[in-house]
């Protein structure tokens, strides 16, 4: 579990630091490299040591030759005696000539010819005489000159190289001898062993060493990246004086120059932007309180007039009416304008209090229930026991509620709806679920939009702005909640407010389902 967790640690630190992938790639390419090079001069080195060595044998066992040739010469063939005596020497005379490479010499008679006076075979001690196959007697006996071939010896406990050399000889009295000589690579392997290991420690050390300067390099390559990503870090917070220092003239200056330019650029358009908002801002507000006067006169009059109505022609009247009608919706409109440009303005500032939501969704359903009376809508409240406490600014819950429920009994063609109410550990929720028309995907993106209508051409009996939803979601965002929506066409749409119990709480799940099937 610990190591998954340092392992998982690891990659996590290599997928997000440019700096350590490049350290990483540079070492583990350079140490590639090290090890192709280090085997082939390690082959090479050892094929070195292996032809000198062979050489040097050849070059001696030539002198052996020699040797052996100056020792018998003036031996009578017909003197056994002195001919045995001279075969003892051989052994001791080959092996003390033999200074520069250390070599074991085997002096045998050749089984092909019959030994009568029964001649020695001297050879030195310790020698292995396994190492001389019949097959390679065989080859020394039939050819002419040295034949060499390459034998495993123990030495020190270990198998050590060796080069075995044969030459075959004539002695007086027409005798056939064949003279052996092993010279061991022991020496030359031990020489081999300390070039490896100096090559093994070298290309650590060089490792170390690439690693470090590498590790230098890539910072001084990443650091203008890394400030640049920082810089646009502190852009994104809305720092907008935020620049690049530059340095020279390089491509790091080139990305310094090209991020302050955009940077300045994007400053420029954002507090062109700002200064634009502002003025349409001021101008929705201050549109919104220049008409709330005239609009007062207008709808005194409007009243005036809606309550003298009796006695007038009928054409009158149905003007009057509609008048009246219209002069409220338009009350109405600018009543959202002024809190969508409060919201704007972000100079909302809402009151939480604790209370009971199953009280605050009573309030709304008694206020709500002539309208669903008067489209023949019943509404199905499922309300848990007990109180469901929460910090809220009961004002706008109340707001989202009616929004929420006006919008299903609108556009629910006269079907139930249902109206939920759940809590959790964290957080409380209210959904209002329809079997009406519903929406389609395309109308959901668009559900929460300033003036949006799924069906502009549905003639609408509550006289609606076009701005309740939209406010909706400013009041469930300000409790920092949220407000979601799903829909199939035909077969309704559900609406789900979830809100924290405390309003400094942002972690939290909604305690209902979002689905049209919960109805």
């Amino acid at each position: 579990m610990i190591f998954s967790r340092i392992t998982k640690a690891a990659l996590d630190q290599f997928r997000s630091s440019l700096q350590i992938r490049a350290v990483v790639y540079t070492v583990a390419l350079s140490g590639t490299a090290l090890i192709v090079l280090g085997g082939v001069l390690s082959v090479s080195i050892g094929n070195g040591l292996f032809s000198r060595k062979t050489e040097q044998a050849v070059i001696e066992s030539n002198r052996a030759k020699f040797t052996v040739s100056r020792l018998f010469e003036g031996v009578s063939s017909q003197g056994s005696w002195r001919l045995e005596q001279v075969l003892d020497e051989v052994v001791q005379e080959l092996e003390s000539i033999g200074v520069s490479q250390t070599r074991q010499v085997a002096f045998l008679h050749s089984a092909t010819q019959p030994n009568p006076k029964n001649l020695s075979s001297p050879t030195s001690a310790g020698i292995d005489l396994t190492l001389i196959t019949p097959d390679f007697r065989k080859l020394v006996t039939s050819s002419v000159g040295l034949q060499t071939r390459t034998v495993q010896v123990i030495r020190g406990g270990e198998s050590t190289p060796a080069v075995l050399i044969g030459q075959k000889f004539t002695l007086p009295g027409g005798h056939n001898y064949e003279l052996y000589l092993v010279y061991d690579m022991y020496n030359e392997q031990q020489s081999l062993l300390f070039v490896q290991r100096t090559l093994v420690l070298g290309g650590f050390i060089t490792l170390m060493i690439i690693g470090f300067f590498s590790y230098l390099v890539t910072r001084w390559l990443v650091r203008p990246v890394q400030e640049a990503a920082d810089a646009s870090e502190v852009l994104a917070s809305g720092d907008l004086d935020r620049r690049l220092a530059v340095r020279g003239t390089d491509v790091a200056a080139v990305l310094a120059t090209s991020f302050n330019h955009m940077a300045d650029s994007l400053q420029e358009k954002i507090t062109a932007m700002d200064e634009l908002s502002k003025m349409q801002q001021r101008f929705v507000s201050d549109v919104s309180h220049e008409l709330r006067t005239p609009l007062t006169t207008m709808k005194l009059a409007a009243d005036y007039l809606y309550d003298n109505k009796e006695g007038l022609p009928e054409f009158s009247k149905r003007s009057i009416v509609n008048l009246h009608g219209q002069m409220d919706r338009f009350d109405l409109l600018l009543a959202d304008l002024l809190e969508i440009s409060r919201y704007d303005a972000e100079g909302v500032e809402p009151v939480f209090e604790v209370h009971d939501l199953n009280g605050i969704v009573g309030v709304c359903l008694a206020a709500i229930q002539p309208f669903a009376d008067s489209k023949n809508v019943y509404l199905e409240a499922d309300i848990p026991s007990g109180a469901v406490q929460c910090e809220v600014d009961s004002r706008r819950i109340e707001r989202i509620l009616n929004n929420l429920m006006t919008n299903a009994i609108e556009h629910g063609e006269g079907k139930p709806v249902v109206i939920r109410v759940a809590q959790n550990d964290k957080a409380v929720a209210v959904s209002v679920t329809d079997n009406g028309i519903g929406m389609n995907q395309q109308e959901l993106v668009q559900v929460f939009d300033r003036f949006w209508r799924a069906d502009p051409s549905r003639k609408r009996t509550t006289g609606g702005t076009g701005l309740g939803l939209a406010i909706s979601l400013e009041d469930a965002q300000l409790h920092l909640g949220q407000l979601e929506v799903t829909a199939e066409p035909g077969k309704g749409a559900c609406f789900r407010l979830t809100i924290p119990k405390r309003h400094d709480v942002t972690n939290f799940e909604s305690p209902l389902p979002l689905s049209v099937h919960s109805a």
